[in-house]
């Protein structure tokens, strides 16, 4: 045998053989994917064990999680807490109601559409907005859906008034399918529209855009410094966050087939920054925790006989006990794993 076969002979198993750091990666990509594997198949399996309200719930736990992903990116990634979230996901939702009853059925339709309006309406608006920080920038938010409120109440012709808008068809989410008004058709279209969306805002969360939006968040002097236009990035993020809560309005249409002014009020933006603040500022999975803890803490757990009607005081507590036990939210938690012992010689 020649040396030159026999280095061969000798470097082919340790070439074979992965190193130890590309093993602890692959170790942490499966510790990674499992858990999402799991919530996609347990969302995925739901309808099949679930009655028709409890569907219906997870239907609207996963609209208002797409709507505190929205106001995650401006608070969570930008750094500029919100209360005016909901006049976009309002005004969506007036949008696809529109669509629905009076243009087509169409779910892509409805769903494009209202995030285009609601980008339009934020494109003015942010550009106000965008222009303050810290608690003038949350006060020109929350007076942005106020504005949106009081003009669902008083554009009647459009709107309907205090009455809401009834009657909407039910959604046909691809030319050629059929009317999904079974509430477990219906949940799984707000599923599929759900994790797409959630996938391409977890993208751009990895892209120089989002790093760019984390540096304004923690030193906007010294980005702007060193040549970024930061308003033109922040009122950037601000209509994207705009589009989303609007698609996540048409979502709403389509499992409530009804929609009222209070769909854009104080309190539904109110409810979503909490969600935000209790899952962890700045993580997009810990901002769908907590939507799905605070809607279940407000509509099931404040629901019961023994607390009935105080769902505000339990949010309340829920909020007092987040901040004081979780400051980094439920996206902060970590759970230990059981440490492995090296083997001896």
């Amino acid at each position: 045998m020649s040396p030159s076969t026999s280095a061969r002979c000798e470097s082919s198993p340790s070439e074979s053989t992965p190193s130890a750091p590309a093993r602890s990666a692959s170790a942490r990509s499966l510790t990674r994917r499992l858990p999402v594997a799991a919530v996609v198949g347990g969302l995925t399996l739901a309808p099949f064990v679930l009655g028709p309200y409890a569907v219906g719930t997870l239907s609207r736990i996963l609209v208002f999680a797409l709507l505190a992903l929205s106001v995650n990116l401006l608070t969570g990634l930008t750094g500029l807490p919100t209360l005016g979230q909901s006049a976009y996901f309002g005004v969506g939702a007036y949008t696809a109601a529109i669509v629905a009853t009076r243009l087509t059925d169409l779910g892509i339709l409805q769903l494009l559409i209202a995030a285009g309006v609601s980008a339009l309406v934020a494109v003015p608006t942010g550009w106000l907005a965008v222009r303050a920080r810290g608690v003038v920038f949350l006060m020109l938010t929350l007076a942005i859906g106020e504005i949106v409120y009081s003009a669902a109440v008083n554009w009647k012709p459009l709107t309907n008034g205090t009455d809401g808008m009834s009657g909407i068809p039910p959604v046909v989410p691809l030319p050629g399918m059929p009317a999904l008004e079974l509430d477990g058709l219906v949940y799984f279209y707000v599923l599929a529209v759900f994790l797409l969306l959630f996938a391409a805002v977890s993208r751009l969360g990895s892209t120089p855009f989002a790093l760019a939006l984390r540096g304004i968040r923690d030193n906007e002097p010294r980005m702007r410094a060193i040549g970024y236009p930061t308003r033109r990035y922040a009122l950037t993020v601000y209509c994207g966050a705009g589009a989303l809560a609007g698609a996540a309005g048409a979502l709403w249409v389509s499992v409530q087939r009804f929609v009222s002014p209070g769909d854009a009020g104080f309190e539904i933006a109110a409810l979503a920054l909490l969600a935000v603040v209790i899952g962890g500022s700045g993580s997009m999975w810990g901002a769908c925790a907590g939507a799905a803890l605070v809607w279940l803490t407000r509509d099931y757990l404040g629901n019961l006989e023994a607390v009935a009607g105080r769902g505000p005081l339990l949010l309340g507590l829920l909020f007092v006990i987040a901040v004081y036990t979780l400051p980094r939210g439920l996206a902060g938690v970590r759970i230990p794993l059981k440490p492995t012992r090296k083997r001896t010689a």
